[in-house]
Formats: structure tokens, sequence, C-alpha cells
């Protein structure tokens, strides 16, 4: 008789802890030690003097283009972010290097999170091979040292199942909310007004945008825009106005963003007045950051 294992290329991904969820002095502890997280300070304005948000905003895209391709767990991206901008509140960093740091910080939140972390190699396939590996090996301990080796950082996803626990959501609708959760939370990371957030905040604003974005109220009025903030505040221990205008905010980059990808769309519709793609776009990785690296 011969025993087959299928395990090998199975991803595993871990189920939330029922007694975890249901027990309230989980979220009161995130609360408490989320603010230990943040970045110290507004980095562009006192400590880097050659990366500007625009920097950011491109490496960031790339990292969770990177992410989604490779099929991370959902916290391994904002998680990467956050070690990414408490270092740059630190050190100050040359442009040259910020593809690099970010690299980096994705090799270091897929160890925390995933059960197949990602590799150095393939990261560094994915840079275009402008890094190697023993480049990205030595800023690992770099990285590690300057963020005092506080890797366990709270990030908005610690908080989603414990506010849906407490709001009267639709079980059928559970899925399809946790999607655009997600999908808002992963658009705060690549933004850099929200990088000062707690990601209690955060994860509340992104679970009131998804839930009026699906238009749930319709089927329960305590899921009105109203309502549902006033629950939010409770359950976060956060100020009713300071949710509304996070709520708001990701709302507003939201159409920000969705106006882009209609602008890039129609510009790749014209075609003829072209230039060529690989003329354009040499580069193998998901988004091209070179011009960062001057």
């Amino acid at each position: 008789m011969e025993l087959l294992c299928f395990e090998k290329d199975t991803i595993i991904r871990a189920r939330p802890d029922p007694n975890l969820l249901q027990d309230d002095r989980v979220i009161q502890s995130l609360l408490t030690i989320e603010e230990n997280f943040l970045p110290q300070c507004s980095y562009f304005k006192c400590v880097q003097k050659e990366i500007q948000p625009f920097m950011r905003k491109m490496v960031t895209t790339w990292m969770l283009e990177v992410c989604e391709e490779q099929k991370c767990e959902e916290d391994v991206f904002p998680l990467a972010v956050n070690y990414l901008d408490r270092y740059l509140a630190v050190v100050p960093t040359r442009k040259s290097c910020l593809q690099l740091l970010g690299a980096v910080c994705m090799f270091l939140a897929s160890k925390l999170k995933e059960a197949h972390p990602l590799t150095a190699k393939k990261l560094c396939i994915y840079t275009d091979n402008s890094i190697t590996t023993q480049t990205l090996l030595q800023w690992e301990l770099v990285v590690v040292g300057k963020l005092k080796w506080n890797l366990a950082a709270v990030t908005p996803h610690d908080f989603i199942e414990h506010i849906f626990r407490k709001l009267p959501l639709p079980q059928g609708k559970l899925a399809l909310i946790r999607k655009h959760v997600h999908t808002f939370i992963a658009l705060c990371a690549t933004d850099f007004s929200f990088s000062m957030y707690p990601p209690s905040m955060i994860a509340c604003g992104s679970v009131g945008a998804a839930v009026c974005g699906l238009q749930l109220d319709r089927s329960d009025p305590l899921l009105s825009r109203g309502q549902l903030t006033d629950l939010l505040a409770k359950i976060t221990n956060t100020e009713v106005d300071c949710l509304k205008e996070c709520q708001e905010q990701i709302e507003s980059v939201l159409v920000s963003s969705l106006q882009e990808v209609q602008l890039q769309h129609t510009v790749d519709q014209r075609g003829p007045n072209r230039k060529g793609v690989d003329e354009l776009d040499p580069s193998c990785t998901p988004t091209d950051v070179r011009d960062v690296n001057l």
C-alpha cells in the first residue's frame, strides 16, 4: 500500500480562532498597543531629503502587485508598508534604495505571516535583478535593527473579524464585504495620507465604506451611514467625527484611483498614437519603478 501526501503543494491558511474573537480583551489589547507601531513623524517634512510622496506611491503600488501576484496573505502587504514607513521615519534614505527597502519589507512581512514566505531570489527577480540576494539579506538585518525587532505590528486586518462579530451584517454577504474591506485597506496603505492613522480607524473606515458602497443599509436601518458610524465608534472607542472623516477620505481616494485607472485605460486604447510598449517599458517588474532608482 502506497501512502501519498498532497500537503506539499497545498497552501494552508489559518482560520480565525472563535475563542479569541469572542474575548473583548483581545480587541482592547490591540487598541492599547496599536499606536506603538505608527511612524514617529511625517517623515517627508523632517527626515527624508531625496524621497518624495509620489515615489512612495510607486513603490507601494509595486509591492501590492507583487503580493497579489504571489497570492500572499491579505495582511502581508499592509504589514510590509508599516515596516517601510517606520524605517523611513527614522533613517534618511536615498531614492535609489527605495525599491530595495520595499523588497526587504515584503521579505520580512511574508516571513511573519506566510506558511511559505517569499524567497530572496524571487524578490530580486521582481526588481528586474537590480539588487542581489546578498544585498537584500544584508539590508534585512539593517531594517530589523532600526525597527528594534518589533515586527509583530498591529495592522487594520487585526480588527476586521472583531468588528464583523459586533455588527449586524448579513451572513450571506460577509465574504463580499470582507473582499471590499481588504481592497480599501490596501488602497489606504498605498496613500501616504493614511500612514499616521491608527489601524483601528482605517479598519472602521474601510468597513464603513464597504457597507455603504454595497448599499446594505437598504436591508437593515442599523447599517445606514450614521448608525453604522456610531456602532463602529463604540466598538473601537473612537470619536465619531474622526471616523466620518476617515471614511470620507477613503471614499475620495477610491474615486481618484478609479479615475486614474479609467484615464490609463483610455490612453492604452489609443493604440496608433502610442509609442511601442517595449520601448516604454522594458522592465519585467509588475510596475516600472526604475525612474525612482535614478
